[in-house]
């Protein structure tokens, strides 16, 4: 054999080994950083949640609060702020993620919470950990694919640290970015930053939320009642994105000052909860989950959930809306299930499943949320449902910035952006 092909498949083997050791160490990092920042965070939002639940007087915040907000943003001239839109951009087009995106993200976060304001805290998590990945690209003098891996590092590391669900959130990062296609180059360090960080979060207290379901015999009939709750599923999913992106698109219509538009919007929010008599749909809606999981559900749940949620957004408050879309599907499902004889906490998890991936075409990652929150014993019921609502939810995502580069229906290129 060729003396110098040897030597050019040593060097090349050698060069190998000290990527990946650069990138375990990078990842090492960004899984502590990420871990720190999302056990504060998650500490911070849960200490928030509790104290409004216990003092119903900081929902009068909400007509006032989105205001705040706004003009917070307008202070740090970040007014237009894209949210986790403007992450999956910079990815695609190396835009540039203001570091003070991440403060301004946690505080309004954690304000939103208090107020009562019905957002997640994944449109933070990915705030925070694209935007300390890219500073930290920075400073590491990184180039621009290099960023963008370290961008997906941090993301995966404060989601898998606020969730919990460490194997989903290492693969959410992946897939997000670009539906149809997997940035497996980002596989070692999301896997490694993530792992860390909910080791990290686990230490602070941050707590992996699980439930017990119980699982019907497989049997045909049974098989075509998870089709059919799949594909409402999807639709669901499409229901949440057009009434989401259409209510704040119609708000900006008629009120283009922001903060006549923050005020009007919280002030139907707070409506809003008044006429429903309970904070049932404020906040993230954790506790609505594990009711649905249990059968504690009404069949105009979800409905409601979509509304409060779509308010919100519109209204300048922040969040994220993961968490809202894992609870319009979870009672969603539950409902479904008590009126056709499913159990309902089966149900409520292939109705939670499905719907987050009609919302973030993210099949893979759905299916191991699905296996992390509610365990391997459903897992012939949660492949068919995702399967189907990935289908059924069309090119919808609450990210609009997304982009579909190959074809759900086609095995073809088609790189157009979600809606």
């Amino acid at each position: 054999m060729d003396k110098s092909y040897i030597k050019h498949k040593i060097k090349h083997d050698l060069q190998r080994l000290i990527t990946l050791g650069k990138w375990v160490l990078f990842s090492i990092i960004m899984g502590i950083i990420s871990g720190l920042v999302g056990s504060i965070f998650y500490n911070l939002v849960f200490a928030v949640t509790g104290l409004r639940e216990d003092y119903p007087q900081f929902l009068l915040l909400l007509p006032v609060g989105s205001v705040l907000i706004a003009y917070m943003y307008k202070v740090f001239k970040d007014d237009n702020d894209g949210g986790t839109n403007l992450v999956l951009s910079a990815i695609h087009s190396n835009e540039n993620i203001p570091f003070r995106m991440s403060f301004l993200i946690f505080l309004s976060t954690i304000f939103s919470h208090l107020c009562g304001a019905s957002v997640g805290r994944e449109g933070a998590a990915l705030q925070i950990g694209g935007s300390v990945g890219q500073g930290l690209g920075k400073i590491l003098k990184l180039d621009r694919n290099d960023k963008n891996t370290m961008v997906m590092c941090g993301m995966s590391g404060v989601f898998s640290a606020l969730f919990g669900t460490p194997v989903a959130a290492a693969f959410f990062s992946m897939e997000v970015v670009s539906v149809g296609i997997m940035h497996y180059a980002a596989l070692v360090p999301c896997v490694i930053s993530s792992v860390i960080a909910r080791f990290v979060a686990e230490y602070f207290g941050a707590k992996a939320p699980s439930y017990d379901i119980i699982v019907a015999q497989f049997s045909i009939k049974n098989m075509i009642l998870v089709a059919i709750l799949a594909g409402l599923a999807g639709l669901c999913s499409v229901l949440f994105c057009i009434i989401l992106h259409k209510t704040e698109e119609y708000l900006k219509k008629f009120f283009s000052n922001i903060y006549i538009r923050a005020l009007c919007g919280g002030t139907v929010l707070f409506i809003l909860t008044v006429l429903v008599h309970s904070q049932r749909y404020n906040g993230a809606g954790i506790d609505l989950i594990k009711s649905a999981v249990e059968g504690d559900v009404q069949g105009w749940d979800f409905i409601l959930k979509i509304l409060f949620t779509a308010v919100s957004i519109a209204a300048a408050y922040k969040g994220g809306e993961i968490v809202p879309s894992f609870v319009i599907g979870a009672t969603f499902g539950s409902f479904f299930g008590q009126l056709f004889g499913l159990p309902a906490s089966l149900s409520a998890a292939i109705g939670m499943g499905a719907v987050f991936c009609g919302v973030t075409n993210t099949p893979v990652t759905s299916l191991l949320i699905c296996f992390e929150m509610f365990g391997l014993k459903g897992w012939p019921y949660f492949l068919i449902a995702i399967a189907i609502s990935y289908e059924v939810s069309g090119y919808y995502s609450v990210y609009q910035s997304q982009r579909i580069v190959y074809s759900k229906y086609k095995s073809n290129y088609i790189n157009k952006q979600a809606h």
